[in-house]
């Protein structure tokens, strides 16, 4: 049974490295694993490998020292080399990272299935996977995801995952498995409700602004936008965030539609502030099947309505609970902007959203994890004194 977050203990961890192998950059998107991983590293060193670079040069290894206890470390290697190479070098990086840093006593973190080729030589402590995505569902996913994700599954102590559609898709992959969506950094979004000043290159913008941040790729409504720009040319539409796997030139390109680019976490509740309604703005696709956006609730967050197609994880609990508008089409999201653009301040919504955040916070979820965490590691240490104690038998 879960503690409160104030029973957890730490001190487990602080003989003990957490190395995590994930897909995403470092300092790409500020998502789950900053949020989580950042936390474990008041408590513990964490070294962060991302996936490698290639490029036209002799192979490095880069390491970033992003705080006393985080490392982000990006391999560079030749590029153009076969695929048995190429893990047969990161193998060497894991190996050259673990003799220089004196990683003796760790337990290791996956957010892809992809580094166990070059990992299953590893003997950690813990073995973590934190599920956050069906990454066989995005664009140029590599073929063995699948049974590599077998392997991990049997290979895992714990498993999480990062919204309840993903849970019940894999709660029977593995007998240790729990559901954590992301979370949110209230006081973080919170400061767009005070904010009155925009930013320079949103400031002469016209209202009504719908916004949208994260990454625009595969998974972006753009049939949606287009329609709904096309219809309501006074309306306009602010799009944060890099574009990446698709064709920047198939995206709608109107007078009333502003790509901005990518921002730093940071500065998202300057811009959130300037906003008249928030959008999850996902198409319906295999990509999108069973993600649990963050950007929900932290829309909410910083007091902004919310439009969203109908994401199951966004409809349970969101919509459900009158929280959020789940629009199926264009007209749709007409009628639910114009509906939501005549009101005036919602304080009962506004109570309401309040009411339901109040337990939401990264520091919770990273607490909860923490605990199962624990009790694997507890148990995985009385085994080994019991296989210990047949041996001398």
């Amino acid at each position: 049974m879960i503690k409160n977050i104030e029973e957890v203990s730490y001190a487990f961890m602080h003989d003990i490295d957490l190395v995590c192998f994930c897909h995403l950059r470092w300092g790409f998107v500020f998502q789950r694993p900053n949020h989580l991983l950042s936390r474990f590293s008041k408590h513990q060193r964490v070294f962060f490998i991302e996936e490698p670079i290639f490029y036209d040069g002799e192979d490095k290894l880069h390491i970033e020292n992003y705080n006393e206890n985080l490392f982000v470390v990006t391999p560079h290697i030749k590029g153009g080399l076969p695929e048995e190479e190429i893990q047969k070098r990161q193998r060497k990086f894991i190996n050259t990272l673990f003799t220089n840093m004196n990683i003796e006593k760790y337990f290791s973190w996956y957010y892809t299935p992809m580094a166990l080729p070059f990992t299953d030589h590893l003997t950690p402590e813990l073995v973590v996977y934190d599920c956050m995505d069906e990454l066989s569902a995005f664009k140029f996913a590599p073929p063995q995801l699948t049974t590599l994700e077998k392997e991990l599954f049997k290979k895992a102590d714990v498993v999480f995952t990062g919204g309840q559609s993903i849970f019940e898709s894999k709660k029977n992959s593995h007998p240790n498995i729990y559901a954590f969506p992301s979370s949110i950094d209230k006081h973080h979004f919170g400061k767009a409700r005070k904010i009155k000043e925009d930013p320079d290159d949103q400031k002469n913008i016209p209202h009504p602004r719908f916004g949208f941040f994260g990454v625009i790729d595969e998974r972006f409504d753009i049939e949606l936008i287009d329609a709904v720009a096309k219809q309501k040319p006074d309306w306009h539409f602010v799009l944060l965030g890099p574009i990446v796997k698709i064709d920047p030139a198939t995206l709608p390109n109107y007078d009333n539609i502003h790509y901005l680019g990518g921002k730093k976490y940071e500065e998202l509740p300057n811009y959130i502030a300037g906003w008249d309604i928030a959008m999850v703005a996902f198409a319906m696709n295999e990509s999108t099947r069973f993600i649990s956006p963050t950007k929900t609730p932290e829309y909410l967050a910083a007091g902004k309505p919310v439009i969203s197609t109908p994401i199951r994880d966004v409809v349970r609990p969101y919509g459900d609970n009158k929280l959020v508008h789940i629009v199926s089409n264009a007209n749709e999201f007409i009628k639910a902007a114009e509906k939501e653009l005549i009101k005036k301040r919602n304080t009962t919504w506004l109570k309401k959203v309040d009411e339901f955040l109040l337990y939401n916070s990264w520091d919770r979820t990273w607490g909860q994890m923490v605990r199962h965490i624990e009790d694997a590691f507890v148990l995985n240490s009385e085994k080994s004194k019991l296989k210990e104690r047949k041996a001398y038998v």
